[in-house]
């Protein structure tokens, strides 16, 4: 029988999500890939309970994730039922729809169909009676957010979802749904962007959105793929996602400009005594706006080592002009 570490809080650092009463940890899991029914059942249990004993306390899902689609929130709520369940006043779990999961015209996108069918469904997988946080995953760009934004509504007042969030959004309908949750009196408090050294688009208005609006940010994707940690130091490994025949990664110029910031980071990260990974999940936390930077993870101790980020997420003058210039650099 799982039995919590009694100290799991005694580490781990905790946010409040924009104005919101809802805090996070400052690192999330992130149950996108290793989750799935491909994936060894004993090893995802081992990391999921192995987060919880070091203060996670967040476990983000889509309805999407495995694979195949759906066997990630199968696989957790087997662990949530086994291990985890005396504690699930102490978790957070999410879960989202948008992405293609059955045909037809109604499998995918953000129709109110297809948001409650599909909030139903991962209940159901999961074994729950409400989710933490459900989130739209992507704006649809053929139905109204109107309708995005009373669907996802429908879930709180349903009392299947706490709180809402959105995914992949711009800046503008950003702004614009939010604007429409306002009216509704929905408690959105999230958006999930993808955001890291080398992906930050984020930066071109969304963040000034998100302060403006007082919402919180769940950064995902924060080590570019592995971009940002020590597999890259050496060249392109063979078994590497970069290494596919489609990645535009693969290019001899993008390799060796690519390299070569990995490098010079490398050396501002040695400098601050840290992985390159710790720094880059650091420089995420740098100014108070990201809540909590979502992690994935193959094997326990990988995640050990991305919390060690934590131990020094301050970042001086000369080192934040140091790391710009080195991305800027053509």
């Amino acid at each position: 029988m799982y039995q919590a570490n009694e100290h799991r809080y005694d580490k781990m650092q905790y946010h409040r999500v924009g104005n919101s009463g809802l805090k996070l940890p400052a690192i999330s899991l992130g149950l996108w890939h290793n989750f799935g029914n491909v994936d060894k059942f004993s090893n995802q249990r081992e990391i999921i309970c192995g987060a919880f004993d070091m203060g996670i306390t967040h476990f983000d899902l889509a309805n999407n994730y495995g694979p195949p689609a759906g066997s990630a929130e199968e696989n957790f709520g087997r662990i949530l039922a086994k291990d985890l369940a005396p504690y699930r006043d102490e978790l957070i779990i999410s879960s989202k729809a948008g992405y293609y999961m059955w045909p037809g015209p109604y499998g995918e996108w953000g129709s109110k169909k297809n948001v409650i069918a599909s909030c139903d469904q991962s209940l159901k997988r999961l074994g729950l009676d409400y989710v933490d946080i459900f989130y739209h995953h992507r704006p649809d760009p053929d139905t109204p957010l109107e309708e995005t934004a009373q669907a996802l509504d429908l879930l709180v007042r349903q009392g299947k979802a706490l709180y809402i969030g959105i995914s992949n959004y711009s800046a503008e309908d950003t702004v614009r749904i939010t604007e429409i949750f306002k009216e509704l009196k929905t408690p959105f408090i999230i958006h999930q962007p993808a955001y890291s050294m080398f992906n930050r688009w984020i930066e071109d208005g969304l963040k000034d959105a998100l302060v403006k609006e007082k919402l919180g940010a769940i950064a995902f994707s924060p080590l570019s793929q592995g971009l940002l940690t020590n597999r890259y130091l050496n060249g392109v490994p063979e078994d590497s996602r970069a290494n596919r025949s489609d990645s535009p990664f693969l290019s001899k110029e993008n390799v060796d400009k690519t390299l070569e910031k990995v490098s010079a980071l490398n050396e501002v990260a040695q400098e601050r005594g840290q992985t390159l990974a710790e720094m880059a999940i650091a420089w995420i936390l740098r100014d108070g706006i990201v809540t909590s930077v979502l992690v994935g993870a193959s094997r326990l101790s990988q995640l050990e080592d991305n919390v060690k980020a934590l131990e020094n997420t301050n970042f001086t003058t000369e080192e934040l002009a140091k790391i710009d210039h080195i991305l800027i650099a053509e």
